[in-house]
């Protein structure tokens, strides 16, 4: 048996990808479109969206106002989906597919990033809590509304299957009640979602590693000397220093992270095309029944999970970081305390549903960082930031 991956050209598909024309439908069955594939269709209804709009000023790790250049959630997903392009089309998945996943798989995010979904979900702890990958499918399965028959984007399953890559039992068991096997179904069989949510899930953490070096480094909060404690990351910085000796400023950097990337894309390649190729996996659903197949080496997995715990304890957890997290938690829970409250402060679309914290919780996931702060001053007469 071969230990690779047949080689994909261009708009060439391996048997095991997700085919548009094999999809498992819509929700609301729609009639094909007569240019795009149902691929195509989903990836720009996401793009047309509000909620992909409101991401430009969500926080990933920098708060929108600390700089210009700092990435947003948006930015960050236009990345991820560049990455996952890159390695879908050599291992021949569906292109289109893969990009629709990664640029919605944080529609469902709050303001201020990992600190702000905390504490909405310490806030709903009593009422079902709050998941953000749940949140983005109940963003484009309900909350967006642009359509005349029906809420939501209507997006294929293999669109709303990647979207949902993490999901707790008791939800899980929830969305199999309203949708028998549905896209929870697979929480409760113990079974994979498709090669392409699979990536997109993968792209998303080499995406987020590469730019928070960056961003720790523009920020001044971490430096290349420190980096240099990190194998993946040293690497490719000697290797800068060797081919460019009078390299200097940020084109160090820069070319550092870009062979850092290009390392870690190759790997994923040869390391997924070889598991695909051990499985013997002849289809998508066959993929589905398999264990993960988009992977890393055993090598670059323990190279990745460095510089993650290295991210971890020198940039998410500085100080300075911790400060500004630790505000917009305190702007999330008084938001949360106030609607809940005062209802006929909600839009009026949210204040006069019967699930008030469901609905002050969509309420809060869906603003950007600078209207959470506003909403926080007007109703509490308070400014936490400039």
């Amino acid at each position: 048996m071969s230990h690779s991956a047949p080689p994909a050209t261009q708009g060439q598909l391996a048997p095991y990808a997700s085919h548009p024309a094999a999809s498992r439908g819509r929700l609301h069955p729609t009639p094909p479109a007569p240019t795009r594939n149902e691929f195509q269709r989903d990836r720009d209804r996401i793009v047309h969206s509000t909620a992909f709009r409101r991401l430009v000023y969500k926080t990933q790790v920098f708060v929108n106002h600390e700089g210009d250049l700092f990435r947003t959630r948006m930015t960050h997903s236009l990345e991820v989906a560049q990455l996952a392009r890159s390695i879908a089309r050599p291992l021949g998945l569906h292109e289109d597919l893969v990009e629709a996943i990664a640029l919605a798989h944080d529609l469902g995010h709050t303001p201020f990033g990992h600190a702000g979904q905390d504490a909405l979900n310490e806030c709903m702890a009593d009422f079902g809590g709050f998941e953000h990958n749940l949140q983005s499918l109940r963003v484009v399965d309900q909350l967006e509304h642009r359509y005349p028959d029906y809420d939501g984007l209507n997006l294929t399953f293999e669109a709303r299957e990647g979207i949902l890559k993490h999901c707790s039992l008791a939800n899980a068991r929830r969305l199999e009640a309203a949708e028998p096997g549905g896209v929870a179904h697979r929480f409760l069989q113990r079974t994979q979602p498709s090669l392409e949510a699979q990536l997109a899930n993968l792209a998303d953490e080499i995406a987020y590693n590469a730019h928070d070096i960056d961003d720790g480094v523009r920020s001044g909060l971490l430096t290349l000397a420190q980096l240099e404690a990190v194998p993946l990351f040293a690497r490719a910085h000697a290797t800068v220093r060797r081919d460019h000796p009078a390299l200097q400023g940020r084109r160090v950097l820069y070319e550092a992270i870009r062979r850092m990337l290009s390392e870690q894309v190759y790997d994923v390649v040869a390391a997924t095309g070889a598991a695909v190729a051990a499985a013997g996996v002849a289809s998508a659903d066959e993929a589905r029944r398999a264990a993960p197949l988009v992977q890393f080496s055993a090598a670059m997995r323990e190279q990745s999970a460095v510089l993650k715990r290295f991210l971890f304890a020198n940039l998410y957890r500085h100080p300075q970081v911790i400060d500004t997290t630790a505000q917009g938690r305190q702007v999330v829970r008084e938001l949360f305390d106030a609607y809940r409250q005062r209802p006929g402060e909600l839009r009026p679309s949210f204040a006069g549903r019967a699930d008030r914290e469901r609905a002050v919780a969509d309420y809060i996931a869906g603003m950007t960082d600078r209207f959470a702060l506003r909403e926080h001053e007007r109703l509490t007469g308070r400014r936490l930031w400039p």
